[in-house]
Order: C-alpha cells, then structure tokens, then sequence
C-alpha cells in the first residue's frame, strides 16, 4: 500500500509537470469508470444508502456511515452495512463479528462499523446486499461503492474533505480522482463537506460552481473521554487518507506531537514497527497514540499499550438529509 502522492493534492489552476504528462492516462482511468458504470446492477427491495467519494483514499466516509447509522436507528430502522472490506482477506458475504474477526479478514472500516450496526463484507456488493436483506435488514448503509454498478442505490452521499477538496482536479494517475468531478457530482443527491469552518469555505471557493446537489457540512469532534491531553509528550502514527489531520487535532487538544508517523492508508501495523515506535516513545519519554480505525488493526497485546483518539462526525445541520430519507419512507 503506497501514500497517496503529494502532487494529487496541489491547486488545479498550478499542476505539476508530472500531472500534466500522466493527464492522458487519467482519461482512459476515467473512460474505464464509465464504462464500467453502465453495466446493469440490481435494485433491492430495500432502500440502499451509498456514502462514497470521487477520490482514491478516504475523505470521511465511515464517521459519515456511523453518522446515518445512529440517525435511522433512532427512527427505528434495522439497518444493516455493506462493505468491500479493504484490506480484508474475506471474500464474503460474511457478518463482521467484532469478537472473532480480525482487521486482516474483514478490514478496518467494517470492524468500526459492527459495533453500530449489523455489518458485512462481500467484495461483490450484490451479494452482501442480498445477505443483509436475507438477515432482515430494512435500510442498507453501503460504505463506498459509487462507482461501482452492481447495485443501484436509492439515494448516494458523496463525502468530500473540505481541506482537500477533489485535489487537482485530474484523474488516477495524474490526480486522485476515480472520475471527472462534474460527472460524479452529477449522480450525488446530497454533497456532505467534512472539515471546519476555514475548510468549508476553502472549499465553496474551489470547488462551489460544480456542486450542483444540496451542499451538507458536518465536522469531526473528539470524543471527550477524561484523558488530559494538554502538554503530553506523544508520538503519533496514522494509517489513514490524511495522517497530517489527525497530528494537528492532537495539537489543538493540546498535546506535545513529539513527532508524527504517517503511514499508508490501511497499512499493516507490524510487531517490529510497533517495537521500534515503543522504544522510540519510551526514550523520549511520550505515549503511544492512534486513530480509531488503526487501533482495530492493533495486534491484541498492543491495545492497552497505544491511546486511541475517537472522533465523530457532527452534521451541522441534518434537514437536507431527513428529506431525503423522508422521501424513502425513512
């Protein structure tokens, strides 16, 4: 698993010159998605929620699908999730069960996402669809999936990062685009912005002209959990979309980042890596610490040892997407 190129994420009026030689090939990456998005898919009898994104690597995704999870809950729903499961050697379907699965059969995201809701991977989406359905499930939260047709959601949440916004504008390899943005944002019923204020804005400036669907924000918020962060020595290590995020929120809640390990996005976290970060913390006399979705990739005798930082979204204001699940029957 490689890091996501620096250069997907420079302006798109400023492209480097390796943007623009690989510019031809992020047209047939493009054309490949579109084609590939006219195969036919299937339409449960049950209404299928997409929460995706138009880049490779995350944007906010699964806080977004925790998020909907807890809101049709509280009306009552049996929702069910659907996953891919990245990183997972399970080919499925399968039920996630927390107690006896682990990050490498099933992926992180799909662990996290068990403890709100019945939750399976399938990398055929149709088939973990049909299971969820099978199991009694009246909404189905698919995480990820917009560009893939094999099943035809009812309503589809493109979750944007606010800061990064949709990059340089290019498509795989020249950008972190699966598609152009205009045409992804032309199927998305509702467009969710993750980030601050100061993102948020940046975001409406970039990118505002071509988000035609109704624009939602929401941001992410630790959850308090009695640890005193404020001039603790840490050393953090991230295998997110966006490591650099999760070292500044440790910053804003006040804590000493000694020094921040940015990892690949699922990327593996391995008995020697976790000794040399321990022994490294020690020296410098600093505590271990991880993002939610890296702690469940932990090995079980790691996990009292590293402090996890937990964060949910909080959506500024929900009216948006209750009408739109009004409209489902939701």
């Amino acid at each position: 698993m490689t890091r996501t190129p620096a250069f997907w994420y420079t302006p798109p009026d400023r492209p480097t010159l390796l943007a623009r030689l690989l510019t031809p090939l992020g047209g047939l990456y493009a054309a490949g998605t579109a084609r590939r998005l006219r195969q036919p898919g299937i339409s449960p009898d049950v209404p299928v929620i997409c929460v995706g994104n138009l880049v490779a690597g995350g944007a906010g995704k699964t806080p977004v699908a925790m998020a909907l999870v807890a809101r049709l809950k509280q009306r009552g729903h049996a929702v069910h999730v659907v996953s891919r499961g990245y990183g997972g050697s399970l080919a499925g379907p399968v039920r996630v069960d927390p107690l006896h699965h682990q990050a490498d059969e099933v992926g992180d995201e799909p662990l996290l996402l068990a403890a709100f809701a019945p939750t399976w991977v399938a990398r055929d989406r149709a088939l973990g669809v049909e299971a969820a359905v099978a199991a009694g499930a009246g909404v189905i939260v698919m995480d990820d999936g917009f560009q893939n047709p094999s099943v035809k959601p009812a309503l589809s949440i493109v979750v944007v990062d606010a800061a990064r916004g949709f990059g340089n504008g290019r498509c795989i390899p020249a950008g972190p685009l699966r598609e152009p943005v205009d045409v992804g944002l032309s199927r998305a019923d509702i467009v969710l912005a993750v980030g601050d204020d100061h993102a948020q804005a940046s975001l409406s400036a970039m990118w505002g002209k071509q988000i035609r669907a109704p624009h939602v924000q929401g941001a992410l918020h630790v959850l308090e959990t009695g640890m005193d962060w404020q001039d603790q020595p840490v050393l953090a290590f991230a295998g997110i979309a966006n490591p650099e995020r999760f070292f500044a929120t440790l910053r804003d809640l006040g804590a000493k980042v000694l020094r921040g390990e940015a990892l690949a996005d699922h990327a593996p976290l391995s008995q020697a890596f976790l000794q040399r970060l321990e022994a490294e913390a020690t020296a410098a006399g600093a505590q271990l610490v991880t993002t939610e979705k890296d702690a469940v990739r932990l090995p079980p005798a790691w996990r009292s040892r590293v402090l996890t930082v937990v964060v949910r979204l909080v959506v500024k204001d929900w009216t948006v997407i209750d009408v739109k699940l009004a409209k489902l029957g939701l």
